[in-house]
């Protein structure tokens, strides 16, 4: 069993459909305003470890827009929180280039184990409008050939996102160790 320090459901959700031994731990960390998605899971996996003594896992994300010049990349939760999916396509209402990408880095550790870092991304277009019902954060305004990450199912979404990549790479290295 892996326990998945997060309070996203949705998160948790895609997790559990690639590795099945995972459970969800709400617990909390600090998310320190950093240059990097990879310090923002390390500062905050080194937190989770003096409260778990399981293997765990984190994960933290960001989407950086081209056009934005990679906003709101590291600080895109605070960013969905404040302004939301409208918001960001306020701010893009004259922006030409709608390239983004998804950056997902995951952090992997057991007791007495130096944290292991895993990595996705996945590349599309930001929308002129929110499109689909699915999905949660900026699902409905990341479009990938044609379709909102909001349009798919768990399963198509995970099969070409950052955070089935970045999952998939811990599964791999998992079963490479037994």
């Amino acid at each position: 069993m892996i326990y998945f320090v997060t309070g996203n459901k949705g998160k948790l959700e895609e997790a559990k459909a690639i590795l099945c031994d995972v459970v969800g731990k709400n617990i909390g960390y600090v998310e320190i305003q950093a240059d990097s998605l990879e310090e923002v899971a390390l500062f905050g996996m080194k937190e989770v470890l003096e409260r778990v003594d399981d293997p765990v896992m984190l994960e933290d994300a960001g989407l950086f827009v081209d056009g934005l010049k990679g906003f709101p990349g590291v600080y895109s939760a605070y960013v969905f929180d404040t302004i939301g999916n409208n918001g960001i396509l306020n701010l893009m209402r004259n922006v030409k280039d709608r390239r983004a990408v998804f950056r997902s880095v995951l952090c992997y550790a057991e007791p007495g184990m130096v944290p292991k870092i895993f990595k996705g991304e996945m590349w599309g277009v930001i929308t002129n409008e929110p499109r689909g019902t699915g999905g949660f954060g900026y699902d409905p305004i990341f479009e990938v050939e044609g379709k909102t990450l909001a349009e798919m199912g768990t399963d198509e979404k995970n099969g070409i996102s950052h955070r089935g990549a970045s999952i998939r790479a811990l599964e791999t290295w998992l079963s490479a160790r037994k």
